[in-house]
């Protein structure tokens, strides 16, 4: 096994008192959501380690990709064999969590969830508190593992603290934890009070006429498209303007007409731009 990436010493993770380790079903770099602003915050009192899903590469033998964004924040990412069994996968993962718990020397640890799927590989880690995000209903997703419910109702046994990304959340599970509380996703007030600022129209939205109706966020299977098909046919005078990556759908199958345009996925440090015009 390999590390790369990140500082060049010996486990390429900083030695701090205080370890915020996160398991995650979401690439840091996907999308700037709900994980990366709350971890963010967190990792200006904590190292915080962010343990990404696998990617799975045609090579023989597994390795860790470790990258650190900051001095105090470092992502890992498991790069695994193509094929190999859930088993094996979930035996390398556990392995590589205790080789970054061990080279990373700590007299606190933190563990954060945000799948439940990763107990798989951690329910044997020593903690002092541990804390479900549960940030959307998972089982919910296309394509869900199966034993994602099980895996959950695992993890409210385990944790001490449970947040949800939303009132209607909350109210669905409430009942399966003693200390559940609902902690909605809002905005970056400082970020997006860019948009009152006075500044050009981003090039590729320059063209599109007034009225706009601008939206941003992931385009999947949780999006309703018919109704933005409806919305545009019943109103042609107003041009939609949809920002966001498409995944887990075919990009084909989303609706088409002239006052509907799919601009796809721009960088956070961007949003600002697009939704001051």
């Amino acid at each position: 096994m390999k590390i790369a990436g990140g500082k060049k010493n010996k486990s390429n993770i900083p030695i701090r008192s205080s370890i915020l380790l996160c398991f995650s079903h979401l690439r840091w770099d996907f999308v700037h959501q709900r994980p990366q602003h709350i971890l963010t915050h967190a990792s200006k009192q904590q190292q915080l380690i962010y343990f990404e899903e696998p990617v799975y590469e045609e090579i023989c033998y597994p390795s860790i990709r470790v990258n650190d964004r900051s001095a105090m924040i470092t992502i890992v990412t498991p790069v695994l064999p193509a094929g190999i069994s859930a088993t094996k996968a979930d035996a390398i993962q556990r392995r590589f969590v205790d080789q970054i718990l061990t080279s990373a020397p700590h007299d606190r640890l933190t563990v954060w969830y945000y799948t439940p799927m990763a107990l798989r590989f951690s329910d044997h880690l020593r903690y002092d508190v541990c804390v479900y995000d549960c940030m959307d209903e998972l089982s919910a997703f296309k394509n869900a593992p199966a034993e994602l419910a099980q895996m959950e109702k695992a993890l409210f046994q385990r944790a001490d603290v449970v947040f949800t990304g939303g009132q209607s959340l909350y109210e669905a599970k409430r009942s399966l934890h003693k200390s559940i509380f609902p902690f909605p996703s809002s905005i970056d007030v400082a970020h997006f009070h860019k948009a009152r600022e006075p500044g050009d129209d981003p090039v590729d939205q320059a063209d599109i006429p007034h009225p706009r109706v601008g939206f941003f966020g992931v385009i999947d299977e949780r999006l309703d498209v018919e109704m933005i098909a409806q919305a545009a046919a019943a109103m042609p005078e107003v041009h939609f303007v949809m920002l966001g990556p498409v995944v887990k759908i075919d990009p084909l199958s989303l609706p088409r007409a002239s006052n509907l345009h799919w601009l796809g996925a721009k960088p956070y440090a961007d949003l600002p731009r697009y939704l001051r015009h």
